[in-house]
């Protein structure tokens, strides 16, 4: 549950540790537009896409609310709107010639999500979020490379492959944003990449190469970790 950042600060806490507490649990927190089916899906991929304990035990997705962020950005209104929707569309086309689908996002995943847990069900009996852990990773695989074959699933106007690049797209999104957009909770993933976040000047640092940063980051509410 959500505490109230008010007050938090004054007990001892750095600014950023008052933000991590504040942000919602992600093990409480009811998703907004994706089904408690999809969801079960969304917190499992993006666990195998970004997990946790990899290069110096970073953070993963579900430690730093990606799935969050997913659910809010979808949620918005005016998210993916910017994407020409009038065709003509050429699903086989190469990828240079950009988005080839009549999908918007948020179709995208209510699409997607329904045909690889049809197709996790016709080959292993059960849906994605069930698989083990070697299953869902080798799904995960199978989706980047057109392996769930969506046509043969009866979908016609999109293949696998653009589930896994959104999905993959808003998780690096979600991982790496400002904590204000609901992910990179606490900014443990700033903090783990060494990135300085929105401070306003650290170009004495640009030509310093393989120099650890020494400062922790700041968000854009000028939380401090």
């Amino acid at each position: 549950m959500a505490l109230p950042l008010s007050g938090l600060i004054y007990k001892g806490l750095t600014a950023a540790q008052a933000a991590e507490m504040a942000a919602p649990e992600l093990t409480d927190y009811k998703p907004i537009f994706f089904s408690a089916e999809e969801w079960q899906f969304i917190l499992a991929a993006c666990d195998r896409l970004i997990p946790a304990g990899g290069k110096g035990k970073a953070p993963g997705a579900l430690e730093t609310n990606v799935p969050i962020f997913i659910d809010q950005q979808l949620h918005t209104d005016d998210f993916g709107k910017e994407i020409y929707m009038a065709g003509p569309f050429d699903l086989n086309a190469p990828a240079t010639m950009g988005y080839q689908i009549p999908y918007y996002p948020q179709q995208i995943y209510k699409a997607g999500i329904k045909l690889v847990d049809q197709w996790s069900q016709n080959t292993h009996q059960q849906p994605f979020h069930a698989l083990t852990q070697q299953q869902k990773d080798d799904a995960l695989t199978q989706m980047q490379k057109n392996g769930i074959d969506f046509a043969a699933l009866g979908e016609s106007n999109m293949k696998s492959s653009h589930l896994f690049s959104q999905l993959l797209s808003d998780t690096k999104h979600g991982y790496l944003s400002d904590p204000m957009y609901g992910g990179n909770k606490g900014m443990k993933a700033w903090i783990a990449i060494g990135f300085p976040g929105a401070r306003a000047s650290y170009i004495e640092w640009v030509k310093q190469h393989n120099v650890p940063y020494p400062l922790g980051p700041i968000s854009v509410k000028g939380e401090r970790a």
